[in-house]
């Protein structure tokens, strides 16, 4: 396996063993305590708490493909609760959720997987990497577990700054990322209208942006163009992440990958992800 392919596992490993949060009933049951029952601004506040008390246009500058009036939603979390309440409250219902699904990694196990993204972290370029910066300036959770899924977070975060930049350069634009990502299969286009909030007549303009393109057929199947496209946006995107694994090469960032795993088989395992299939 080659470095590149290595940053691609291992990629896709954090991103699986970050991702329970935002679907487990541990976190809308601590937006809830918070005074904040609907998913769309709790989402919002949690991911945005690291930054601080920022205003909505920020959170959409930062997160790229979600509607303006999904993001608007958010306007008034900081009423309900300062960031750093709702950063605790997001730790307690990680730790929770982690508890519940029985994740089955040793003492041994979270300690090696440490050793492995802490220097990767700390050796970070965050230069034009927001939420990364903000979540690395996050003081780490005392639970070993939940402080291992903080650090996961940052990297997480980090890709996902990269791969925007990525988009712009590829002048794919908000809601355009998301209709080529549903159309080559990557997540069922209900629940990303769900949750980004882009309304028909949004949907439709950029659909046919993509058919101009070439990379989508008049019934918004992908063509062959356009898969390669979006396989070439994940490379490029790969390539901007193979300097952030350099400290531990590709054999430790196979062996972080492999760690890994028991999280998301464990989520998996209980049903988490039933309703993205």
């Amino acid at each position: 396996m080659s470095a590149i392919d290595a940053v691609r596992q291992v990629s896709l490993a954090v991103n699986a063993a970050h991702r329970f949060i935002y679907l487990v009933p541990e976190t809308a049951r601590q937006a809830a305590e918070l005074g904040v029952p609907d998913r769309a601004p709790a989402y919002f506040a949690f991911r945005s708490a690291p930054m601080g008390a920022v205003a909505w246009q920020v959170s959409l500058a930062t997160f790229y493909n979600f509607s303006p009036r999904a993001v608007r939603s958010m306007a008034g979390v900081w009423d309900a609760a300062p960031p750093e309440r709702w950063q605790a409250a997001r730790f307690t219902a990680a730790e929770q959720a982690l508890r519940r699904a029985g994740v089955s990694l040793t003492v041994d196990q979270i300690a090696e997987a440490r050793s492995l993204i802490d220097p990767v972290v700390a050796a970070a370029d965050y230069a034009g990497k927001p939420l990364a910066a903000a979540n690395a300036a996050v003081p780490l959770p005392t639970d070993p577990l939940t402080a291992l899924w903080q650090q996961l977070t940052v990297l997480r975060e980090w890709r996902g700054d990269a791969h925007l930049v990525v988009l712009a350069a590829n002048r794919l634009g908000p809601c355009d990322c998301n209709v080529i990502h549903t159309a080559t299969g990557r997540l069922p286009a209900p629940v990303i209208r769900a949750t980004r909030h882009w309304n028909d007549e949004e949907w439709a303009a950029a659909t046919e942006r993509l058919v101009t393109r070439g990379w989508l057929a008049h019934d918004g199947v992908a063509t062959a163009a356009g898969t390669a496209a979006r396989e070439r946006i994940e490379a490029e995107t790969d390539e901007q992440c193979e300097r952030l694994w350099g400290p531990i090469g590709a054999t430790g960032a196979r062996r972080l990958a492999e760690l890994l795993g028991p999280i998301d088989e464990a989520f998996t395992a209980a049903g988490t992800y039933a309703a993205l299939n």
